[in-house]
């Protein structure tokens, strides 16, 4: 018997087994799994009112919301495309990845509107549609908001047998560590054994209750790369998803508590507001089993502190936009056998080893493995049904990132006969920064278009909040005069505001190699000397 594969099933799965159960808490809306299936399957006959066909992209630009992740199922559901918005990326950035995309919809916060106003302008055959009910909206934004269209749709059976798994369900753009983002093609079938691997991985180990008790908080973005798997792996148990509009730390300790969640995903940056929280020991958060740290380096130092402060195992995991995204996962084998706390503590801040059905190498340069010492450096690469189905419309780039079948990552990490990896360096001069992955190049081109510059180099400093931020270093022209602020403004004209360097340095002159080229290690040294931070425990999201 051949059923096709899609994530469609775990919401049809979820409604049928847990049916009364509340699965989906947003702020004071709580929605049961039949409930929440009947929103998607409206959702899916309103998009085919607004004209939306099979393989169309209808995109969102919200934060986490019960729209949001009913999205996940509704917009599959119509054989469309789901692309999902950062929020965080300049009005350039979002317009760039809407005309690449050939968005047909976008689903938005109003909150979003002034954003919206500006893309409009360039973007003039999109359709917008409001997820709110906001009285004097602009006449271009569609008549009925996302309740309205939902009220007025009328919610029909679908069947998942008649669904091709190797269609294109979902689109991420990168955030573009490597220039201009490109946007990662995830099939049904992909999606689907995603969440199987990822289960299978996580919960692998002996659990203090059974999956379906499982409360998620969505601390993490769901257009984030450490955020939408749990869309899907917390449905397939039947757990409850919790959403988190915007990450505060006394407002998640509040939700912990209320909601008796049990797990959440976090960068290291929210971990360690958390930790830090005045108030944290104002609130009951006994219930909390689990944090899982991602997106950007975890120190030993802060699991440990983790662990101790709230009281849950904490672990590091791995992956990228093109493995799903999660690939690889911090546990303690039990191959490892009797380890002092201390080493557990570090295993567990490592990159990890492979999930189930997915296989790791690290290359060297001329290909091969490399010794499995912690010490020789190489590239990762993956192989595995999780990994892309390729990047949309670029079969140039799809075809230099995955060569004989093996996806190429650009991290450089070492391993052990255990198959456990850590990064260590990164090939590409990205800049992890919060959990958002920042490229230097794309800093350099748009400072270097300042007309009083004449050179720029950007490289990652350590600071502590945020792990690691960008500063640039700036020639100008001869007789040329500006400003740190006047650099600043130059680049929060074009980019997000997190990829604005936070030091700028001006030099007469950058040093060089024998060919010319920039020597970024010479700038970049100085700043991290051995300090445990620039040894990257967990990788790119």
């Amino acid at each position: 018997m051949f059923l096709p594969l899609t994530p469609i099933r775990f919401l049809l799965w979820a409604a049928d087994e847990y049916g009364e159960k509340v699965g989906v808490v947003d702020g004071d809306k709580r929605f049961t799994y039949k409930q929440v299936l009947d929103r998607a399957l409206r959702l899916r006959k309103a998009l085919r009112s607004l004209g939306v066909d099979e393989g169309d992209r209808v995109a969102t630009l919200s934060f986490n919301c019960h729209p949001l992740l009913e999205a996940y199922y509704g917009v599959p559901m119509a054989k469309a495309i789901l692309l999902s918005l950062n929020v965080r990326l300049a009005p350039e950035e979002q317009a760039h990845i809407l005309e690449h995309s050939g968005s047909k919809v976008v689903l938005f916060d109003p909150e979003f509107l002034p954003l919206v106003e500006q893309l409009r302008a360039s973007l003039p055959g999109l359709r917008w549609v409001s997820l709110e009910r906001v009285p004097d909206l602009p006449l271009w934004v569609h008549t009925e908001s996302y309740e309205d269209l939902l009220a007025a749709a009328t919610p029909e059976p679908v069947d998942f047998t008649t669904y091709d798994e190797n269609a294109i369900a979902e689109l991420f753009y990168t955030s573009g560590s490597t220039g201009p983002p490109k946007g990662v093609m995830l099939s049904h079938r992909t999606l689907h054994l995603h969440a199987l691997t990822a289960l299978v991985g996580i919960y692998r180990r002996g659990e203090k209750r059974p999956a379906d008790q499982q409360v998620e908080l969505h601390t993490i973005p769901l257009f984030h790369a450490n955020g939408w798997g749990k869309a899907h792996t917390v449905t397939l148990t039947g757990g409850r998803h919790v959403m988190v509009k915007r990450f505060e730390p006394d407002k998640v300790l509040e939700l912990i508590e209320r909601e008796k969640a049990t797990s959440l995903c976090a960068v290291p940056t929210m971990a360690t507001a958390l930790v830090n929280c005045p108030n944290l020991s104002r609130y009951d958060i006994s219930s909390l089993e689990e944090i899982m740290l991602g997106g950007a380096a975890s120190s030993p130092s802060l699991v440990a502190e983790l662990e101790e402060q709230l009281k849950c195992r904490v672990y590091a995991g791995y992956g990228l936009t093109e493995t799903s995204p999660v690939a690889m996962i911090a546990h303690v084998k039990s191959t490892l056998g009797e380890i002092s706390e201390q080493e557990r503590i570090r295993r567990q801040a490592m990159t990890g080893f492979c999930f189930p059905g997915v296989e790791a190498r690290v290359v060297g340069a001329d290909g091969n493995d490399v010794p499995q010492d912690m010490q020789s450096t190489g590239e990762i690469l993956f192989r595995g049904d999780i990994v892309m189905d390729g990047y949309w419309n670029e079969p140039e780039a799809t075809a230099e990132t995955v060569r004989d079948n093996w996806l190429h990552t650009g991290d450089v990490a070492v391993w052990d006969k255990q198959n456990y990896l850590l990064i260590v360096d990164r090939q590409k001069d990205i800049i992890i920064s919060g959990g958002e992955n920042i490229s230097s190049i794309e800093i350099e081109k748009v400072i270097v278009a300042h007309p009083a510059v004449y050179e720029t180099a950007v490289v990652a400093v350590p600071d502590e909040k945020w792990g690691e931020v960008p500063k640039a270093f700036v020639v100008l022209k001869p007789g040329s005069t500006t400003t740190e602020d006047d650099i600043r403004d130059h680049v929060r004209e074009h980019l997000a505001g997190f990829k604005v360097p936070k030091l700028i340095e001006f030099k007469d002159e950058l040093p060089k190699g024998a060919t010319g080229k920039i020597l970024k290690r010479a700038l970049r040294d100085p700043h991290w000397g051995d300090m445990e931070k620039h040894v990257h425990g967990s990788g790119r999201g």
